[in-house]
């Protein structure tokens, strides 16, 4: 059979969303044109998602601290504890961060930190609660698979009880921070300091069960072979193929590139964002293709910028992402694009697409009357 053929053979069967294996991923990905991967990737995306609606939301990023001793070798944005430049968020502060997202349109807090070895279960909860009871209507985007592996770890309890008791204080959906790449080859020379790749996807099916929504990212265009970042969509897959029937699982995946400004991971590995413009649109066609069981697949406009993830929503995105008030840790290694409401909604239309703003949970809602305002109050919003 040639090259060709077998190319065609492995297209129709990601179009029949069959789950193609590491090695036919890798296949497609090293051999089929950008063309052919955008246009099955586009069709997947129809078939998800059979409209012309392509979703964003507001939200705002925080911190809950900037200490953590897991010491990934990616991450400007930490400090050792005792650092004089070391904090933890106070609850004067998050009002004033609260109030300032719902008066710009948002509702939702994207919460997480270090892994702070002082921080357990019983800080989070009392956090959550406390939020919860100034804002009813607001929604906890918080942590992520590292930090409750870390919590679980210092109450020597398990994931189960650590997120059920999250989720009773407040929780209400569970980033998908610090996938990285799910492979231990890579976890252990980029962040040693985190869970493994495994237990990452042991808690994020235990979130399932508890009907807990989740998202899943991947940080590629490091030291990862092709062979791992197709391994990683595969773990994903099959974890989101054991989810409760009635649970939404991984409700999206968002890839974005490696950001290697001042990073140790450059400086010692000398690893460098490599990843072009077409690199990153064949890997969201990839992610269509490859996680046939997922609904929504976002593209990063943080880490690429306007014109290339607009391409994206021709090659299997349909989510925008975030237009974020506040965001730390990935502008800290160089991503810096900006836009407002009104710019993120006119990229949308531009690329021929209907803009919707979402909730977490992927249910439209309307903009604020204001929105246009709110721009003028603060036109330095960033977008993921």
């Amino acid at each position: 059979m040639s090259l060709q053929s077998q190319i065609d053979e492995l297209l129709d069967k990601a179009l029949a969303r069959e789950f193609l294996s590491i090695e036919e991923g890798m296949l497609l990905f090293k051999e089929a044109s950008t063309p052919e991967l955008m246009s099955v990737g586009n069709a997947l995306r129809q078939y998800h998602q059979p409209n012309n609606i392509v979703s964003w939301i507001i939200d705002r990023n925080s911190n809950t601290t900037n200490v953590c001793i897991a010491n990934c070798k990616f991450c400007n944005f930490y400090r050792r504890p005792g650092h004089e430049e070391s904090y933890i968020t106070t609850i004067e502060e998050y009002k004033q961060k609260i109030e300032e997202t719902f008066k710009y349109g948002g509702e939702q807090l994207l919460l997480q930190g270090g892994h702070h070895p002082d921080l357990g279960l019983e800080y989070y909860t009392k956090l959550f609660r406390e939020l919860k009871s100034l804002y009813p209507k607001l929604k906890l985007h918080a942590l992520g698979p590292p930090e409750i592996a870390h919590i679980t770890k210092l109450e020597k309890s398990t994931h189960h009880e650590v997120l059920s008791a999250l989720k009773d204080s407040g929780l209400d959906s569970l980033p998908g921070a610090g996938a990285e790449i799910l492979n231990d080859r890579v976890r252990r020379l980029i962040s040693k300091g985190k869970c493994g790749g495994q237990e990452w996807l042991d808690i994020m099916e235990e979130c399932h069960k508890l009907d807990i929504t989740t998202s899943a990212t991947m940080m590629f265009g490091h030291i990862e072979t092709d062979e791992e970042r197709m391994e990683h969509f595969v773990r994903l897959r099959e974890v989101q193929s054991r989810k409760p029937e009635s649970a939404k699982g991984f409700l999206a995946f968002i890839p974005w590139p490696f950001q290697d400004e001042d990073t140790i991971l450059k400086r010692i590995k000398r690893a460098r964002n490599s990843c072009t413009g077409d690199e990153y649109i064949r890997m969201i066609a990839m992610s269509r293709i490859m996680l046939p069981n997922v609904q929504n697949i976002q593209a990063s406009w943080l880490t690429v910028g306007k014109k290339v993830a607009q391409v994206c929503l021709h090659s299997g995105a349909n989510d925008f992402g975030s237009i974020m008030i506040e965001e730390n840790v990935v502008s800290a290694a160089g991503a810096q694009f900006r836009f407002t409401a009104n710019g993120i909604q006119e990229a949308i239309k531009d690329a021929g697409f209907i803009p919707k703003l979402r909730n977490q949970q992927y249910e439209y809602r309307d903009v604020p009357s204001n929105i246009e305002q709110q721009e003028l109050d603060h036109a330095t919003m960033i977008v993921d």
